[in-house]
């Protein structure tokens, strides 16, 4: 059985407003996935440096970042990041830009899980749920165009509603896994942060990471899912 998780880090930015990257690992350490989707991995401003440092991911975690990165100082593209456990084998990744007002996009990797083939796609969508709709579809498009592989979705898709927008635009291709609430992080009332995946793929059991640690280091909640083929 293999655990994929998404995590919105909000730049490593805590309750209590201070940037404090070594939360962030202690609470991946706690949700002990064997890949991860991370967003808001970039500061906002200035040359928008990983808020987490490569450096720290490689010497003080158990994972390795897919080398999406176009910059040397950043861990993923447009703050979507996909870090994976030293047994598993990178074999591919890709870039999908994003219909947009500001810069946007949607990453891919293809990975060796366990002696299985997995496709993931990690994303952020947009505010606007008419930006959001045109996202998914470009999304779903892409995989729609790459060889057919088990395939796992995950990110923060900005969507409140139970089912409706983006979300009926993903689940008329892919199964939404029933994570549970995972923000706000002191208070989790709403599911912006999905996991999704191909009907080759059985989702064993999923939900919400909760810890004291998780309720500090970000203003959402992991979100986590059992997978295995179906």
């Amino acid at each position: 059985m293999i655990k994929v998780a998404s995590y919105n880090i909000r730049k490593a930015i805590g309750s209590d407003r201070r940037r404090r990257p070594e939360r962030i690992l202690e609470v991946l350490a706690e949700v002990n996935a064997d890949v991860i989707a991370l967003q808001e991995v970039d500061r906002r401003f200035g040359m928008r440096a990983s808020a987490i440092p490569p450096e720290m991911v490689g010497h003080g975690s158990a994972y390795r970042a897919v080398p999406l990165s176009l910059r040397a100082d950043s861990l993923g593209w447009h703050g979507n990041a996909i870090l994976v456990g030293q047994d598993v084998t990178i074999a591919g990744y890709a870039r999908i830009n994003l219909p947009t007002l500001e810069p946007r996009g949607a990453v891919i990797a293809e990975l060796i899980v366990q002696g299985l083939s997995l496709r993931i796609a990690a994303m952020h969508l947009d505010l606007s749920g008419l930006w959001r709709r045109k996202q998914a579809r470009a999304i779903v498009g892409a995989l729609a165009a790459m060889p057919p592989m088990p395939t796992v979705l995950m990110g923060d898709l900005n969507e409140w509603r139970a089912m409706g927008g983006c979300l009926h635009d993903f689940a008329r291709h892919y199964r939404m896994a029933a994570t549970g609430n995972s923000f706000h992080a002191q208070r989790p009332v709403a599911r912006l942060d999905r996991i999704m995946t191909s009907d080759t793929l059985h989702v064993s059991t999923c939900g919400v990471h909760h810890s004291v640690r998780a309720r500090q280091a970000s203003d959402h909640l992991p979100v986590w899912a059992i997978i295995e083929p179906a």
